[in-house]
């Protein structure tokens, strides 16, 4: 940013470096390592919203930096705007008129991790190109060059409020050597806090730029909203198909999308819908993070249970058009890691069945419609499209009984006769999957027995109560909804089998 009135300084909107992080060494691991900043820095945080507090003694300017994007349980589609919300708010703590230019750069990365070797990776084609429309006003990125069925295409936005008063630039000019196009843009904003267009260059990631200006009396405060949007569509399955059954090339044979490409046209598109809803949207994330910092439950639990919800909004979580929500174990830096909505991982994990009940009862549709064959067997890790579902071909005992009381939670939560009609065949199935020949109680005496893989990632052999635990949580659960839909029979046998691993497990030595 920018401030004049008085001396005229110009600060990147960043904190001091720790020590390691040297200033002015080559290779730094901080990007834009050489710029001035501030000198004091403070951090708030209160999932999903962060705060940073930014002074120094030598800007007559205090800067506080407001992020989120909405969190709002029971509401999927409400949480699910690819877009992030950077507020920047001005005080001025002098007695002068400061003039002051807010500034947000981003680079045009689409493309940019692109593995298809078909792809020119000199020249993309990216372009960036000033919008203006009824609620914003911004830097829209695209690509010509990329192709529309690629995994990496795709479109980005960099937007505020249509009443600001703007300047912008589209590109940061040559970049020949040493930081010559950062230093460019530097003494532009530097010299009047105005943004001076640049001819494009073509190049493959262009640098934009969008400035705000504003005028501050004496003690004012002001704050300009930047938001941050971007679509790209077509995520691909995480465990490709290699075949040429069809005629339809590998692209389109493995692209499964992703849900928020079928609410919005664009980035701009979400950007746009983002800010018509925003302040309902954030009065909403507001009440939630309230009602949660306010309870009388110890700081470090309130912590440990808001923070973890990033979890869900991180790419470890994504949503098909279908509505289908599907996770991986986790991330790496680069991609996810271990496919398939992981049934004896997801065992572990309940914020989804609590905040967001459709999205966990869709995880067991999946596993019961989807995941499960006509025996009983349900493959612990999902393959994608739907149709390749059961292709895994392996059943994890703790991960498939897990899911058999996470069908009955669901099913309390949500008071839904009719889902747990539709579910109930299959939910039979994986239970008796266990009563089968060589199955894990072939005995039917309520000990699991035989070959169990499990979380683990090994397999157990034999009684053991990690696995002996999840089976009578099973049998309990199946009871329940099986009396309840008048399958008494069946419901006692599950009993029994309760009654009767209990007792072995109980006085096992």
């Amino acid at each position: 940013m920018r401030v004049e009135g008085g001396p005229t300084v110009t600060r990147c909107l960043e904190g001091p470096l720790e020590p390691f992080q040297y200033e002015g060494a080559h290779g730094s691991p901080a990007p834009n390592h050489g710029l001035p900043r501030f000198r004091h820095c403070r951090f708030h945080a209160a999932y999903p919203f962060g705060q940073v507090v930014l002074s120094d003694p030598d800007v007559p300017v205090q800067v506080r930096i407001r992020t989120f994007n909405p969190l709002v349980p029971g509401d999927a589609d409400a949480s699910g705007y690819p877009c992030a919300v950077l507020r920047y708010q001005v005080t001025n703590l002098a007695g002068r008129w400061p003039t002051a230019s807010v500034c947000g750069s981003l680079p045009n990365l689409i493309g940019a991790n692109a593995s298809d070797l078909s792809l020119d990776l000199s020249e993309t084609g990216n372009r960036n190109a000033f919008r203006q429309s009824e609620a914003l006003q911004g830097i829209a990125m695209t690509s010509d060059k990329v192709p529309p069925d690629s995994e990496f295409w795709g479109t980005l936005a960099l937007a505020v409020p249509r009443a600001e008063r703007v300047t912008y630039r589209t590109s940061w000019g040559p970049d020949r050597h040493w930081g010559e196009s950062l230093l460019d843009f530097w003494d532009d904003l530097s010299a009047d806090g105005r943004l001076d267009e640049r001819p494009p260059l073509g190049n493959r990631q262009p640098m934009a730029s969008l400035g705000v200006l504003m005028d501050l009396e004496p003690g004012e405060s002001r704050e300009v909203t930047f938001v941050l949007a971007w679509h790209f569509p077509n995520r691909q399955t995480w465990t490709p198909d290699g075949s040429a059954a069809c005629a339809c090339s590998a692209q389109e044979r493995n692209t499964i999308g992703n849900h928020y490409g079928a609410r919005f046209r664009d980035a701009w598109h979400a950007a746009e819908e983002l800010m018509h809803h925003l302040p309902d949207l954030e009065e909403r994330t507001l009440a939630f993070v309230h009602a949660l910092c306010q309870s009388d439950l110890p700081q470090a639990v309130k912590e440990a249970a808001l923070y973890n919800l990033s979890t869900l909004r991180t790419q470890t979580c994504f949503r098909t058009p279908d509505g289908h929500f599907f996770a991986w174990e986790g991330t790496n830096d680069r991609g996810g890691c271990c496919h398939g909505s992981c049934t004896h991982v997801w065992n572990y994990e309940q914020a989804t069945a609590y905040l967001f009940a459709d999205l966990a009862r869709s995880m067991r549709e999946v596993e019961f419609l989807y995941a499960t064959r006509d025996d009983g067997h349900m493959s612990f890790r999902v393959h994608l499209p739907l149709q390749r579902a059961t292709e895994m071909g392996t059943a994890a005992a703790d991960g498939q009984m897990g899911c058999i009381v996470k069908a009955y939670r669901d099913w309390q939560l949500c008071g839904d006769d009719a889902w747990l009609t539709r579910l109930w065949p299959r939910v039979k199935k994986a239970i008796e999957f266990c009563w089968i020949p060589g199955g894990w109680d072939a005995d039917q005496d309520g000990v699991m027995e035989g070959c169990q893989h499990n979380t683990m990632d090994v397999e157990y052999f034999g009684p053991n109560p990690q696995m002996g635990i999840w089976y009578l949580g099973a049998l309990r659960a199946a009871e329940e909804m099986a009396r309840y839909l008048g399958e008494d029979a069946f419901a006692d046998r599950c009993r029994s089998l309760f009654e009767r691993g209990s007792r072995w497990s109980e006085c096992a030595p």
